[in-house]
């Protein structure tokens, strides 16, 4: 162990959250608009002007939007929403949260076996990044800010890359500093976060921090890869 490391719960999340950060600040260095917005694949995700999005939910405030399919639970999510029932949380509110009706909860619930793979769209790196600035930008509000705003709504996309990303570090640095002053007691506080898109009204918020971490390491690896394909495409086409 590195001396002066912290080892309590607060300062091991910010200590993850912290190393995944810089790592990801190296890959992104050089990041420009054709890459960003490169779609590896036919019917790929991303962002788009208002009105020409093939999607039938795609959202945002200003004039770019992100691409957003029918609500569905994902396979990768059957083990959550089971340990969430098991855990006491009604099938309404499972339903609630991910915005399908109680009969999908229930089909999930009843599957056994392997789930067969989620046929999951090929996305963007602008995708990415502002779906994951979308969320975090929800959660924080929904934290440490006023608690009323359309987490949607609080997210402008923007087709240049150097601007969504001086957007988004900046936002990442406001969830650190929210996240470092949170109170052992309040991170054993059940509803701390209120944010409504997930099942963060019903967790300690300890777990919050946490998931938030996965989400990130997650997104920023599958954008690496992005970066790497863009790289490597020229040895391969033709």
């Amino acid at each position: 162990m590195t001396e002066g490391t912290r080892t309590d719960r607060s300062g091991l999340l910010l200590g993850q959250f912290d190393q995944a950060r810089e790592m990801a600040q190296v890959r992104l260095k050089g990041l420009g608009d054709d890459e960003y917005l490169w779609e590896p694949v036919a019917g790929s995700w991303s962002i788009r002007r208002r009105g020409e999005s093939p999607t039938p939910r795609a959202y945002g405030p200003g004039e770019w939007v992100l691409d957003r399919g029918v609500p569905d639970i994902p396979a990768s999510e059957y083990a959550e929403v089971a340990r969430q029932a098991a855990g006491g949380m009604a099938v309404s509110k499972i339903a609630d949260d991910w915005s399908v009706s109680v009969d999908r909860v229930e089909q999930v619930l009843a599957h056994s076996g392997e789930p067969e793979p989620d046929e999951t769209p090929v996305t963007t790196i602008a995708w990415r990044l502002g779906h994951l600035h979308s969320c975090l930008a929800g959660q924080w509000e929904w934290t440490f800010g006023e608690r009323r705003r359309e987490p949607r709504l609080l997210v402008d996309f923007f087709p240049s890359a150097s601007v969504a990303l001086d957007r988004f570090w900046d936002l990442i640095g406001r969830w650190r500093d929210g996240v470092a002053a949170v109170t052992e007691e309040q991170l054993d506080t059940v509803g701390f976060s209120q944010y409504p898109y997930g099942s963060d009204p019903d967790d300690p918020f300890a777990a919050v921090p946490a998931g938030a971490n996965l989400e990130y390491i997650h997104h920023m690896a599958e954008i690496s890869l992005i970066r790497d394909l863009w790289r490597g495409r020229s040895t391969t086409s033709g």
